[in-house]
C-alpha cells in the first residue's frame, strides 16, 4: 500500500487514545472508521467526540462547520467486517497480546493483503503480532500515537524485525499527513518514550508511597520547575491507571524483572478498586465535579 492508495483508515479502540486518533485522521480529511466492540460504547464515543470539537469551537480553534465535517468523516460502528473498506489500520485497543492476537487474525481475514496493519502498543512486540498475520506480515508496523493523541505531536514508528520498508515510508507519510511529527524506533520494550517514561512515574509513585509528599506537590513541582505541561499523576488519570500499570508490568517483564522497572503496589491497589482515573472519575484526582 503506497501512502497516496490511503483514503480510508480504520481505528479499532474508542477510548481515550482512539478517539484522539479518530480526530487527528478526521481533521486531516481522511474517512475514517471507528471502532468498538458494542453500539452502546461506539455511541458514548460519538458523544465524547462531539464534545472535544464543540470545546475547539468555543475556543475558536475550528469552526462550528469544520467540526460538522469532522463528525461527518468518521463511521462510528460496532461492526468489525466494515475494516473490509480500510486502506490502513490502526489499532488502538487494550493492552493485552492475546486481545491484540485475536484482533490481527481477524483483519487478516477481512482485510485486504496489501491494507497496512499499525499497533498502537505501547510496550508490545510488533514482532510478536506480526506472526499472527499470514498474509504478508511485512505489512505489520508500530504506530504509537501518545494521550491526548489529538493534541500530542509525536508518533513512535516502530519497525518489527519483518517490517517492510514500504511499510515503514507509508506510515511516515501518513504521520506527517495527520500533521504529527514521527520518530523511528526499534522494536525493543516500551520503545522510546515509555522506557525514558518508567521511571518519572515509578519515581512519583516511591515517593508518594514513602510520604515523602503527596500527589498535588509533586505534579506542581513537576510542572512549575521540571516545565512538564502535567503532573505524573495527572498524566496518569489521563492515561488510565490500569493502562500505565499494564505497561509497567509489561516492561518489568520484559526486562527480566529489573528492579527500576517494578510496579508499585499503589496502582495495583487503585486498579482492583476501579479508581482508573478519568474515565471512571476518580483517580489521583476525583473528577465528579
Amino acid at each position: 500500500m503506497n501512502f497516496s492508495d490511503i483514503k480510508t483508515i480504520g481505528v479499532i479502540g474508542s477510548g481515550t487514545m482512539g478517539r484522539g486518533i479518530a480526530i487527528s485522521t478526521a481533521t486531516a480529511g481522511y474517512n475514517t472508521i471507528l471502532y468498538d466492540i458494542n453500539d452502546e460504547i461506539i455511541s458514548k464515543a460519538k458523544t465524547s467526540i462531539d464534545k472535544d470539537l464543540q470545546k475547539g469551537v468555543e475556543k475558536n480553534k475550528i469552526t462550528a462547520e469544520a467540526k460538522e465535517q469532522i463528525l461527518n468523516r468518521i463511521n462510528f460502528t460496532a461492526d468489525f467486517n466494515s475494516f473490509a473498506t480500510a486502506d490502513f489500520i490502526i489499532e488502538a485497543a487494550p493492552e493485552s497480546m492475546d486481545l491484540k492476537k485475536k484482533i490481527f487474525t481477524d483483519l487478516d481475514n477481512i482485510c485486504r493483503d496489501n491494507v497496512i496493519f499499525s499497533t498502537n502498543t505501547s510496550s508490545l512486540s510488533i514482532t510478536t503480532i506480526s506472526t499472527i498475520v499470514k498474509k504478508n506480515p511485512e505489512r505489520v508496523i508500530g504506530m504509537h500515537f501518545f494521550n491526548p493523541a489529538n493534541i500530542m505531536k509525536l508518533v513512535e514508528i516502530v519497525k518489527g524485525d519483518f517490517t517492510s520498508a514500504e511499510a515503514i515510508k507509508a506510515t511516515t507519510e501518513l504521520t506527517l499527513a495527520i500533521k504529527k511529527v514521527p520518530v523511528l524506533a526499534k522494536d525493543t520494550p516500551a520503545f522510546i518514550v515509555n522506557r525514558i517514561a518508567r521511571p518519572f512515574y515509578g519515581e512519583a509513585l516511591r515517593i508518594l508511597s514513602e510520604g515523602t509528599s503527596d500527589v498535588k506537590t509533586i505534579d506542581s513541582v513537576m510542572k512549575s520547575c521540571g516545565g512538564f505541561a502535567m503532573g505524573p499523576f495527572e498524566l496518569m488519570d489521563l492515561i488510565g491507571i490500569d493502562v500505565n500499570f499494564s505497561v509497567t508490568k509489561s516492561v518489568y517483564d520484559a526486562f527480566f524483572n529489573d528492579a527500576k522497572y517494578r510496579p508499585n503496589f499503589i496502582q495495583k491497589k487503585m486498579v482492583d478498586a476501579n479508581l482508573l482515573g478519568r474515565k471512571t472519575k476518580k483517580g489521583f484526582y476525583n473528577y465528579e465535579k
